[in-house]
């Protein structure tokens, strides 16, 4: 019987996992006529896993692994959603190509011998006072 794994493999073994996912997905977009600006881009704020374009919409695409729908789903907390509207902002702030373009934050959902689930819209920052996206 072989040792378990450590936990240097184990996150060697998530991020592999994390990268395929994300290729996967930028595949998945490319079918759909996007245009990937950027992967696993990093700002000030944090990082993005996928940044899209097609015609004058701009998508934040956040790929979630997971081995079913709601477990991805759920992986997507509404302090991460923050970081995410905040990198956005830092991300758009350096690229004036962007700029006056629809901005709109998406989730790939990718589970195990399926097809990823594009969910587009999933998720609006709160732009409410106090709401610090």
């Amino acid at each position: 019987m072989s040792a378990p794994p450590s936990p240097r493999d184990r996150r060697r073994q998530a991020e592999r996992r994390g990268r395929i996912a994300e290729g996967l997905a930028a595949l998945l977009l490319t079918i759909k006529g996007f245009r990937i600006l950027a992967r696993r881009a990093r700002t000030r704020a944090g990082e993005l896993d996928l940044v899209a374009r097609r015609g004058a919409l701009v998508a934040f695409i956040e790929v979630k692994a997971r081995p079913d729908d709601q477990a991805a789903f759920d992986a997507l907390g509404a302090g991460q959603r923050r970081r995410i509207a905040r990198a956005a902002g830092a991300f758009l702030a350096a690229r004036p190509d962007c700029a006056g373009c629809l901005v709109r934050f998406d989730a790939i959902l990718v589970r195990p011998w399926r097809w990823p689930l594009h969910i587009a819209d999933a998720w609006r920052p709160d732009t409410s006072p106090g709401g610090g996206a």
